[in-house]
């Protein structure tokens, strides 16, 4: 379980994260929902302790993250997928993050074949499709076995087969209890992988709501519209959402 009080983040002058308070629960995908630059990355890099809140606090599992006694098995994260060595191959990039964490190389075998890379886990990763990059920053996330998953943007620049893969495995990793926490700005995307979703604008909080909830007397899109009125940088972002789905919006 992740839970933010009052989280706060300012550069200067600039507030990133303005008084955001919110929980994400096991056992379900939760969307992390707002257009580029609604503080969603900073938020994020807060819950990991990369970046100390101005104000507030949020904690996983009832403790600060740099206060676990094995963060990384305690949380698995992916933030940048591209940040690896590029000569190495997949198999040895894992190997060496796992030997930092004490995890066996056992398990490196088995989160490679969990996140299909048995093909390409002897290659350089300096040389893999984007795809393959995600796929690479996943099974890194998934190392330590951890409860809880944090995901900044996992479908990005992904063709439709790797996106319906990352959906499928997120919901997969949700049914065996895991708190899932994904960010995105796709709404379409929000809609068929998600249950919950934490909808931001400007660093404050427009809604946390099921998506039951906000679909119930009609579509995702109409509901996200109403909810987001107020908040016109929604409006790229979101006719991107809706095109990814493979309709427009009106």
């Amino acid at each position: 379980m992740i839970e933010a009080q009052g989280l706060t983040k300012r550069y200067g002058g600039k507030t990133a994260v303005d008084n955001l308070s919110f929980t994400v629960r096991p056992g379900m995908v939760t969307g992390f929902l707002g257009p580029n630059g609604a503080g969603k990355s900073t938020t994020i890099r807060m819950i990991l302790g990369l970046d100390a809140p101005t104000a507030g606090s949020v904690t996983v599992n009832g403790r600060a993250y740099v206060k676990h006694a094995a963060p990384l098995c305690e949380v698995g994260a992916l933030l940048e997928a591209r940040a690896v060595h590029p000569g190495r191959s997949a198999r040895d990039h894992l190997r060496a993050l796992a030997a930092t964490v004490g995890v066996s190389r056992r398990r490196v075998d088995e989160v490679i074949a969990m996140t299909g890379l048995e093909a390409v886990a002897g290659k350089r990763a300096g040389g893999f499709s984007l795809g393959m990059g995600q796929r690479l920053g996943i099974a890194a996330a998934l190392l330590g076995d951890p409860a809880t998953l944090i995901l900044d943007e996992p479908v990005n620049g992904l063709d439709p087969e790797g996106v319906l893969w990352i959906r499928n495995l997120l919901k997969g990793l949700a049914g065996q209890g895991r708190t899932v926490f994904v960010s995105s700005h796709l709404i379409s995307e929000m809609a068929l992988t998600a249950e919950q979703v934490i909808i931001v604008g400007q660093g404050r909080l427009i809604a946390d709501v099921s998506i039951a909830e906000i679909t119930r007397d009609g579509s995702l899109e109409e509901a996200f519209m109403a909810l987001t009125q107020d908040h016109v940088e929604y409006r790229a972002d979101a006719a991107a959402g809706l095109a990814v789905a493979g309709r427009k919006s009106s």
